[in-house]
């Protein structure tokens, strides 16, 4: 029998993950709340904190991509999300 001790095992980075994701998710919407905020009762531009949560899920994006994790139907589901986004983009610059 070893007498070393298991410093990490896959509960433990189960529950790191897990923690991150919070983190990730308080971060994300925390971030749109302000961009809201200064947006609807400031009037003030938000592009450089709305930037960041894009590039936060770009990056996460494109990390997993990398590992190849990403599946066919989440391709499918975000190519459908940026056209739906698309065109209601245009129909809110067009009629504005």
């Amino acid at each position: 029998m070893s007498t070393t001790l298991i410093q990490r095992d896959e509960r433990t980075v189960a529950v790191e993950n897990a923690s991150y994701r919070w983190s990730y998710l308080v971060l994300s919407f925390g971030l749109l709340a302000i961009v809201a905020y200064r947006s609807f009762v400031r009037h003030e531009s938000a592009w450089d904190l709305l930037a960041l949560i894009v590039f936060a899920g770009v990056a996460s994006t494109a990390y997993q991509g990398l590992h190849k994790v990403l599946s066919r139907q989440w391709a499918l589901i975000t190519a459908a999300t940026l056209i739906i986004a698309g065109v209601i983009s245009a129909a809110i610059v067009s009629f504005h």
